[in-house]
């Protein structure tokens, strides 16, 4: 990046921060303007999202591929609030409370025709994942903000099909897992972002009861752009036989006086998601592709073949009772 295009950034950096901290006040109310948020995808982090949503009061329409995809996504948003419901003595009727402002459909466009927010937490495909929002697109209200959940890919890609208007109100939101527990969410946003919705989103994102960090739309975000190379090193460690996978953990843990150590932070977050991510700044992230920091090792391959992702699968660097 040149320095000219740098201080244009920056600039214009400033200008969001400045106009947001003219916003930060207690009259921004998110729900004049969001009240039903479509979700897609319901998996660990649709269904996550879902929950937190719907737990603060929104309407949620969660959509799948299939029925059974949804089902699971539901079970899943069923069993996180029983386990809150019994920590915190919520009434009986609290769990099925939430629930009811949850519908499910595999209707892909149905599920946004009214939808204030979409947010999209299907797979990290980029061709996939433009041609999601082109169709929503398409029947989506004009008002509607579009957000992905992505924590690999540019916002500018994944928005790179849709016209300039709809653009201007397409972000990041990339919450964390688990959701209903993990307080951040990074706002990603693009240069022509209007500063008054980034307002609006970092007061919703307030609702929901986290915390927002605003970035500006470059790969990985900030923590992932800190985290990914963090856990390189300590998986190169390993693989050159410097240390054991206990052993790095418990010196980050102890020494660096981090919660878990690197391998226990991969096996929650999901090997397949550290892979995706980096497969995607090596193959075309601008000013990290082609860096041989980001080209998985043959190891980890190995066990993204044998389906070794961490908690969710029974066994990632460690093994786990499922």
């Amino acid at each position: 990046m040149s320095l000219t295009s740098n201080s244009t950034a920056l600039r214009r950096q400033r200008q969001v921060l400045d106009h947001l901290r003219g916003k930060e006040q207690p009259d921004v109310d998110p729900r004049a303007t969001i009240s039903h948020i479509a979700i897609y995808g319901a998996g660990i982090m649709g269904s996550g999202i879902a929950q937190v949503a719907a737990q603060s009061g929104y309407q949620v329409t969660l959509w799948d591929v299939t029925q059974a995809d949804l089902d699971r996504g539901i079970l899943a948003i069923r069993t996180s609030l029983a386990r809150s419901a019994r920590k915190t003595n919520q009434p009986a009727d609290w769990v099925q409370s939430i629930l009811s402002r949850i519908s499910s459909t595999t209707d892909q466009t149905a599920a946004c025709s009214s939808a204030d927010l979409v947010i999209e937490a299907i797979v990290e495909n980029l061709s996939i994942k433009q041609q999601l929002f082109s169709r929503l697109d398409k029947v989506a209200k004009p008002t509607c903000i579009f957000a992905t959940n992505t924590s690999s890919l540019l916002v500018a890609d994944v928005s790179a099909k849709l016209g300039e208007e709809r653009k201007q109100r397409m972000v990041a939101l990339h919450f964390f897992n688990p959701v209903a527990v993990m307080k951040l969410v990074e706002i990603a946003y693009l240069d022509g972002t209007d500063p008054e919705l980034l307002a609006l989103l970092k007061a919703w994102v307030h609702d929901i009861g986290k915390v927002p960090v605003l970035c500006r739309d470059t790969p990985g975000f900030i923590v992932n752009r800190l985290l990914v190379p963090y856990n390189i090193e300590a998986r190169q460690l390993v693989e050159r036989g410097d240390a054991t996978i206990e052993d790095v953990d418990t010196a980050m843990k102890l020494g660096a006086g981090y919660p878990m150590g690197p391998f226990e932070l991969m096996d929650m977050t999901g090997l397949d998601t550290g892979y995706h991510i980096m497969k995607a700044w090596y193959d075309t992230a601008p000013g990290l592709s082609g860096d041989p920091r980001f080209k998985p090792s043959p190891e980890m391959e190995q066990m993204i073949r044998d389906g070794y992702l961490g908690r969710k699968s029974g066994r990632g660097y460690y093994v786990y009772d499922k």
